[in-house]
This record gives structure tokens, sequence and C-alpha cells, in this order.
């Protein structure tokens, strides 16, 4: 039977006889079992997580649930941002294995290097992460992680919810882990192919680092940072400037030997501070000497034409099986002006296809082979038939 997935969503509070009509909706829809379920819930679920997943397996004849909460939702091109529900995509292969692990706090200290991570865990051709924001130090993880499996690809997100850890979990067949939960893939024709999209432009010139301090950055070039974040600044239109406060960033360049700096040559990160009378910038990052920077401006129209560009390269290996989209809390309607934007760019390039995802509090998709921990992005998992 070839790959397929189902895609289901229910717009309300927690009900047993509610979960368990939409699940075997699902069930009916995919023809047979499915070998895992990815659900993403609203808070007010998390009392009643065990319930919830018990009667996605029974019902729905789901052999295995992982999810987190979010603070909205994602199903196929909708976008439900607030009040409670839960969105489902469930696949389905009899060739492709998935592989599920849980990743307590406990494990990932006791982590010492990428020699464990390749001792714990099967290989794999990708994998999709969810992880609990409080005491999960992905950015850390990922460095040994990224040792371990060079070159696979990881997409995901940290659960969103609320500001307190009880309104945040992570889950794994109604077990809440407090770190995060991994499921894998290898075999059959059965593909992940990661979309990351960072919405933002480069403004100002490129320049090199020439002198830096842990995350602070005092020279580029010849000139102080903060002069050069200035010039930049002054370099955009009056209506830009207005927009501009809380959405300028600094790139860093993945590769500094290219002619021309476009998006998606950059990893984006914030800006945390500016003193004009050191020259200094601080960013969320660790620049080295010599790498290119270029500042960053993120607006409505950047972030719609990097994420339609970054889709596009995708189009060419076939309609997808199914996707799943984890969508930076910081993007949505208040910033796009409307709602369902990226959900609906994704269908929209892509085709009509089943999809489910979040909003998070961090996403984390590759970039220039790397798989990294992002902010105001949209990352996709896209599932492709190979044998398309």
């Amino acid at each position: 039977m070839p790959n397929r997935s189902v895609s289901v969503m229910h717009d309300g509070p927690w009900s047993e006889d509610a979960v368990r009509e939409t699940v075997a909706r699902l069930h009916a829809e995919l023809g047979g079992p499915a070998n895992v379920a990815f659900a993403f819930v609203t808070p007010d679920y998390i009392p009643h997580l065990a319930d919830f997943c018990d009667t996605v397996r029974v019902d729905g004849h789901v052999l295995d649930v992982a999810g987190c909460t979010g603070s909205g939702m994602t199903f196929n091109e909708v976008e439900k941002e607030g009040g409670s529900g839960f969105t489902l995509l469930a696949i389905r292969s009899d060739e492709t294995k998935f592989f599920i692990h849980e990743l307590p706090n406990d494990l990932v200290e006791r982590a010492d290097s990428p020699d464990f991570w390749r001792r714990t865990l099967p290989e794999a051709t990708g994998w999709i992460l969810l992880t609990n924001p409080f005491g999960f130090g992905v950015d850390d993880w990922l460095v040994d992680w990224n040792a371990a499996f060079p070159g696979v690809p990881t997409v995901g997100g940290l659960a969103s919810g609320g500001r307190e850890a009880e309104e945040i979990a992570v889950f794994l067949n109604g077990r809440v882990i407090d770190g995060g939960v991994l499921v894998g893939l290898s075999g059959g024709s059965l593909r992940l192919l990661p979309v990351v999209s960072q919405g933002c432009r480069p403004i100002g010139e490129p320049l090199p680092v020439t002198r830096a301090e842990d995350n602070v950055i005092f020279a580029l070039g010849s000139r102080p940072a903060y002069q050069a974040l200035e010039t930049a600044f002054q370099s955009l239109t009056e209506k830009e400037r207005s927009h501009a406060q809380g959405n300028l960033f600094a790139g860093l360049a993945n590769n500094e030997y290219v002619e021309e700096f476009r998006p998606g040559d950059f990893m984006i990160r914030n800006i945390l501070g500016a003193d004009p009378d050191s020259g200094a910038v601080v960013i969320a990052g660790i620049p080295r000497i010599g790498q290119t920077v270029q500042y960053q401006i993120r607006d409505r129209q950047s972030a719609t034409t990097d994420l339609r560009r970054a889709l596009g390269m995708a189009t060419s290996s076939g309609k997808p099986v199914g996707s799943l989209l984890f969508c930076c809390t910081g993007r949505g309607a208040e910033f796009f002006g409307a709602p369902g934007h990226d959900a609906g760019m994704v269908e929209n390039v892509l085709g009509a296809h089943p999809s489910a995802g979040l909003f998070c509090n961090g996403e984390v998709g590759p970039l220039a082979g790397r798989n990294c921990v992002h902010g105001y992005t949209a990352s996709c998992a896209i599932f492709v038939d190979g044998d398309r």
C-alpha cells in the first residue's frame, strides 16, 4: 500500500466523545492503522492527555502518539490562534520504519559526546523533534546531535501555550516528558524534506567581524558595529523605519565565499542590545572573527517572499504525502494582518495535502546542512513519497 497520511482538527475543549468521533473519521479516511500520529493540543488538554492519547490510539488505530501543547494550531490551510482544541497528522506506511524516543532532561544531561547519541539512537533519514522550552537546552544538545548525525535533517519546534511550566507539555502516548520527544524515519520510500523560512531580507552592507567577544560584536570591517547598524537603518524608507523597532536582526553568513548574499544565506539572530558609546551590538549568537555579518529586517512582504521562495524549492520533489508546520508565535494574524498566512502558503505552493502544526516558542530546522534553533520562523517537515 502506498504511503498515506490524514489530518484532522477538533475546535473545542476536551470531550472524550468529540475526540472519539474525530479520530474515528481519521481511521476511516486512512483506510487502516497508522504507524504514528503527531498531535498538537491547547494547554487545557494537559489534565486529559492520558485519556486523549488512549482514545486516539484505540479508536484511531494509531500505534504511537507524539505531541505537545501549542498556543495555536494549524490544520491544512487553516490557522487557529487561541481557544481550545487539537489537530492531528497520522501517517501510514508499510515500508518505512518510525523510531520514537523520549529525551528526558536527565538523559540529555548525561550525554557527553556525539558518540553517546550514536550508541543510543539508530540511524535515520530524518527526525521530528518536539521539546519543552523549560529545562531542555536545545542549542547545546544540537551541537552533539549535528556531530553525531551530520547532514540528517531534524525539524520541529519548542512547545508553547503559556508562560508557566505547568501550561506547557511534551508527551508520548499520554506520558508527559520533561524534555523532548524524537520521531525518526528510515527505509522505504517515505522521505522527510525540510523547509525553513526565516522571513528576513538583508539591509546595509555585508561586513566581516573584526572584533568580537562572546556574543558582543564591537567592530565590523573598519567601523563600530553600532555605526554599521545605524547606516543600515538609515538605508530604509521612512515607512520601513517606522516598523523597524523589534524587527531588526543580525545575519551571520553561513559561507563567506559567495559573490552575492541572498535571503537564506544567513543565520538570523536577535539583536539584544546596542550601545552608541562603545559601538557594540549584542546578539543572540556567537560570531567568529572574519565571519560576514549583514543586518536584516523582518516585515510582512519579506516574510511572504521568503516563505514562497523556500517552499518553491521543494516543489520539484513531488506532491507531499503530508506535512508538519512549525510557526513562531510571533507570526500569525497579528504580524501578517490576516489569519492563515503560513498554512495557506504551504497549501498554495505545494498543493492541497494533509497538514497539521502549531505555533511554537522556537523552531528547529536545518540551515546550510546544520540543524539549528530559529525564531520568528516557519519551519516545515514535508513527507514526500520518493517513488512518485
